[in-house]
């Protein structure tokens, strides 16, 4: 297909002017997509989305990987209508709160507590304060080889982008490597009797624990009264429904969901030891934690989203339909990387179910550059996507599509190899990170 990108880029134009960045999350910006070329969306259905130009995608990503089960699922959509003539947020407890918690705790291998919110950060950070003060400890332990955990300021402190955070904050927080047992205990080391919590991801796209890592973790925790907290935002239901702590068999004190557990309905959960979630609660005689207190956090929608999600789940298997849709796409795109003579240059790695794409230059060197070129020809030939995370809507006939459109892509990205350039290739400025310290290089006047 030829695209036709000028809706979008006038809407788009609209949305700088009201709002900041122009997207509501970073990784949603226009700045993460060739320029002029980020469609502005209406409508989606299973794996395909539509933009204000007309233009039909095969989507990857998913809604930041949001959503397992495909757009508009028709048992989530069903289970949502069901309960909105009802109403959706009231002044006392609803009965879907306790069969929601009920379903989820059912769900979660050694969860013995839930309590929901609305995003991700916001559990996130009520693991780290229940920590603190389940310990009278102030040191945050984060994995640094992972790019994300909270909004708040504990964790954007660390990254690039961290204005407005003061110094003292950014020191309480500290970090170790991934499948790197040494580094944790060097920090436990250095920082006897502080350190509160050990937050982490059990596993990643492209990473996997390494044999022992994972329980070494668990055992130094348990040696230094440490409170191990798992964040499964993207592990959870694309693992595994009980997220990576059912595939590898260790349990985190806290664990914090979100992301996929409401096929892309705003709905996260903390979930955890009771004596630790109690600290929240009316069984307590010591002083109560803020845990969290959300006016949406239980509205009955989001909820019965997520129910929805739990009993597919529990009838059909999403994750190994996802695995299975995720090794024919790589298969297919490395197999024509290698016939074109790119490999070197492009390939489809991680996870089945949560699989990216690496782009280098000539020199093997990761290239924005080339991430860009790679980009605008896919979104040229009806493919978009910052990555290839698929969902268990994504067809055959899906990712033979986007298998098609990759070879052309590549026979594009290897004249620009061969040139030493994407000079001549590329339309615009390339991508740049999503949490950079500066709006450039891709401000706007």
């Amino acid at each position: 297909m030829t695209a036709d990108f000028g809706r979008s880029n006038e809407l788009q134009g609209r949305l700088h002017h009201l709002v900041p960045g122009g997207a509501h999350t970073y990784a949603r910006g226009s700045d993460q997509y060739p320029e002029d070329m980020a469609p502005v969306l209406v409508r989606g259905q299973g794996a395909r989305v539509w933009d204000v130009d007309g233009n039909c995608f095969v989507e990857y990503g998913m809604g930041l990987r949001a959503v397992t089960l495909g757009h508009n699922h028709p048992a989530v959509t069903q289970a949502v209508q069901a309960v909105l003539a009802d109403g959706v947020s009231f002044t006392r407890p609803t009965v879907h709160e306790v069969a929601a918690a009920e379903d989820f705790l059912a769900t979660v291998p050694g969860a013995e507590m839930v309590k929901f919110a609305k995003n991700g950060s916001d559990v996130t950070t009520a693991a780290v304060r229940l920590a603190r003060a389940a310990t009278g400890r102030d040191l945050v332990a984060i994995c640094a080889d992972h790019p994300f955990f909270s909004v708040d300021d504990w964790f954007i402190g660390t990254v690039g982008m961290n204005a407005g955070i003061p110094e003292a904050t950014r020191e309480l927080t500290v970090s170790f490597r991934y499948n790197d047992l040494e580094s944790l205990r060097e920090l436990f080391d250095r920082h006897t009797d502080r350190i509160s919590c050990v937050v982490l991801e059990a596993a990643t796209a492209l990473a996997e624990p390494e044999p022992g890592f994972l329980e070494g973790v668990r055992e130094l925790c348990d040696r230094t009264g440490t409170v191990l907290i798992f964040d499964e935002m993207i592990t959870g239901f694309r693992w595994a429904a009980g997220g990576a702590q059912q595939v590898y068999g260790v349990r985190p004190d806290l664990s914090c969901w979100g992301k996929a557990m409401g096929n892309g309905f705003p709905v996260a959960a903390l979930a955890g030891r009771r004596d630790l979630m109690e600290l929240g609660g009316l069984r307590t005689d010591r002083p109560r934690v803020f845990l969290l207190s959300t006016t949406h956090g239980p509205e009955t929608v989001s909820l019965a989203a997520f129910r929805a999600v739990a009993q597919v789940y529990r009838e059909e298997d999403p994750v190994a339909t996802m695995e299975q849709r995720g090794r024919l796409l790589a298969d297919g795109v490395n197999e024509c990387a290698r016939e074109l003579g790119v490999a070197d240059a492009v390939a489809v790695v991680g996870r089945p179910s949560c699989e990216v794409f690496v782009t280098r230059d000539a020199e093997g060197r990761p290239s924005q550059e080339y991430r860009t070129l790679f980009l605008q020809e896919l979104l040229r030939r009806g493919v978009l996507g910052q990555s290839f995370v698929i969902s268990a809507a994504h067809t055959e006939r899906d990712v033979a599509q986007t298998i098609d459109a990759c070879r052309e892509a590549l026979l594009v990205y290897r004249k620009a190899l061969e040139a030493g350039s994407v000079s001549g290739f590329l339309h615009g400025r390339p991508v740049a990170p999503a949490l950079r310290g500066h709006a450039a290089p891709r401000r706007l006047p």
